[in-house]
């Protein structure tokens, strides 16, 4: 929109070119003076979640975890440093009396190298790559647990937005009974009492819109932080949308393949037994060089060297009980978390079998409201309110109808968001 001050220079400016053309330009800067503003923009229920996948920190979070695993993979292979030093070799101790040159000893110099087994370190590699599949599968975990609470609000902010709409047409019927009492109290044909009464459903109705805006905003707000966009930004939802209950076949076979904290405890269990042969590789030996060389201090004694290669012997009785133990407890870990996994496929299915069942009664229960419910107290309130239009009947009888109607409207809009919250619940636990 224009400021009041751009909008004088410019008229001013076109106006000294003369004749139609400052007139026609005056016209234009009007418009675009008191053009409104650009609509909100429209998000849809898919947008919202793509934002949150891209943009929510809680999950980019897992994205850099996996890559320090990935890292870490990296240098799994490595060998340990090579170790260097000198000293001294079979040199008397100061003040001793030394008979000939030769018992001067020597100055050494060495260098040693440990050589890792490469079927350990393979292994290490193997199960360091497994623990980014972990963090991934834990990304799922949170992403559906986002997900959820994203269509949570989204849904609550659709019904919101039909009840606004009720409330607003609700508002309407009572202005205009509020406005038919007025006229007709003066002609004894009201009674005082129901017009207060008209006014007290009125600022009732009025009272309740200010509340259901609030709440639209505090789903705005919510939607906000999952999409990690400022608290400020404001938009539409689509308020048409409606959910189809597609029954699923359920079972622990299907569930397995969709839940992501089931996938997540699946690569928990394969990346313990990779730890497990890991582990078991500790029964391999390790290896090590060392070369030593010694200068002599009697230039007529020869130069010498000691070179040495060495073997671990780990399956030794004092050193292999660590390695046979840690991996008896890391199998019955995996054990356990076998059973657990089973616990939690059995108790999935029951509750996607429970709330199947509780879904499928609402959709009946909400189709008697729209097609049986609501049609009738329509038709109830319409005849009311065109007997007291025709002086046949009084404003708190149609007060009465209207109160009817307005409360099965409100209980229909209960029991969709009920409907929606339990849809929601059943896709998290389905992982759709």
């Amino acid at each position: 929109m224009l400021s009041t001050k751009k909008y004088i220079v410019l008229s001013t400016f076109l106006k000294g070119s003369g004749g139609c053309f400052a007139v026609a330009a005056t016209f234009i800067l009007t418009l675009m003076a008191f053009a409104p503003a650009q609509a909100q923009q429209t998000l849809n229920l898919d947008s919202v979640l793509q934002r949150i996948s891209n943009n929510n920190p809680m999950l980019q979070q897992y994205n850099y975890r996996a890559k320090a695993m990935d890292a870490y993979a990296e240098g799994a292979r490595s060998w340990m440093a090579p170790m260097v030093g000198g000293g001294v070799f079979m040199s008397p101790y100061p003040g001793a009396e030394v008979m000939e040159d030769r018992d001067k000893g020597s100055i050494m110099i060495s260098a040693e190298q440990d050589i890792p087994n490469p079927v350990k370190l393979r292994a290490r590699e193997k199960y360091m790559k497994s623990r980014a599949g972990i963090e991934q599968a834990a990304k799922d975990v949170t992403y559906n647990d986002l997900r959820a609470q994203a269509k949570t609000a989204y849904y609550n902010w659709v019904v919101l937005e039909k009840q606004m709409a009720v409330l607003k047409d609700n508002e309407r019927i009572m202005e205009f009974m509020l406005k038919l009492a007025r006229i007709r109290y003066p002609y004894s044909q009201g009674k005082l009492g129901s017009i207060y009464k008209a006014e007290a459903r009125l600022h009732e109705v009025q009272n309740m819109q200010d509340m259901t805006a609030a709440q639209i905003a505090q789903q705005n707000t919510q939607l906000n932080m999952l999409m990690n966009l400022p608290q400020s930004t404001t938009y539409k939802i689509d308020t048409t949308l409606t959910i189809a209950f597609k029954e699923n076949t359920v079972d622990s076979t299907y569930l397995a393949s969709t839940r992501s904290d089931i996938r997540q405890l699946d690569r928990t269990i394969q990346s313990m037994q990779l730890n497990v042969e890991l582990e078991k590789q500790e029964r391999l030996p390790d290896f090590k060089l060392r070369f030593d060389h010694m200068y002599p201090r009697d230039p007529m004694m020869p130069q010498q060297f000691t070179a040495m290669g060495m073997v671990s012997i780990p399956i030794a009785p004092w050193s292999s009980k660590m390695y046979k133990a840690n991996t008896k407890a890391m199998n019955l870990e995996i054990e356990g978390m076998q059973r657990e996994r089973q616990a939690m496929l059995n108790e999935a299915e029951g509750m996607a079998k429970n709330m199947a069942l509780e879904l499928r009664s609402l959709h009946h229960h909400l189709a008697n409201y729209t097609t049986k419910i609501i049609p009738a107290l329509k038709k109830n309130y319409d005849v009311t309110m065109l007997a007291y239009e025709q002086n046949n009947a009084q404003l708190t009888e149609v007060i009465d109808a209207w109160e009817a109607l307005n409360m099965a409207q409100m209980e229909y809009l209960q029991n969709l968001l009920q409907l929606y919250q339990m849809t929601v619940s059943y896709e998290k636990e389905i992982e759709r």
